[in-house]
């Protein structure tokens, strides 16, 4: 098997509220492919990604022959392939995700001085950002503290 049909792999589950969602299934990519493969057998990090393979499939970056390649992922014999991946979300703290949007900032303020769109410079994937501990403090222990430390 090739390729395989997304709307095959979906599965379906509907909330309190009456709304429906959908997910994509690996019993369902069970059922589909039979007694050929034992996804349920699988250790959970190949099964994350071959859920991850099914949401992202396009047939170019991921195809079809990706998802039957890792659902047949056999540890004693390992298969001579890539696994392609694409992330969902990145997670930066300040020390690399400040210089990082920096990084962005500059890349859209040069394409606006060459009059072209800034937006073409935009992440593929969410970014979330976390600050900790890179907040300064210049005022305390009065009730003016907040305001004098947002306006700095």
């Amino acid at each position: 098997m090739s390729s395989l049909e997304l709307a095959n792999v979906i599965d379906e589950f509907q909330l309190s509220s009456g709304k429906i969602i959908q997910f994509y299934s690996l019993p369902a990519l069970q059922r589909k492919l039979g007694s050929q493969v034992r996804i349920s057998r699988l250790p959970i990090s190949i099964r994350i990604l071959l859920e991850s393979l099914l949401r992202n499939q396009d047939g170019k970056a991921i195809t079809g022959a990706d998802i039957l390649g890792l659902a047949s992922w056999d540890a004693k014999n390992p298969a001579d392939r890539e696994i392609p991946f694409k992330v969902s979300r990145v997670l930066m703290q300040d020390l690399t995700g400040v210089p990082a949007l920096v990084d962005l900032a500059a890349m859209r303020e040069a394409l606006v001085r060459m009059r072209l769109d800034a937006k073409i410079i935009e992440p593929e994937a969410p970014i979330d950002l976390i600050i900790d501990h890179s907040i300064q403090v210049d005022a305390f222990r009065n009730n003016m503290a907040f305001q004098i430390n947002a306006e700095k």
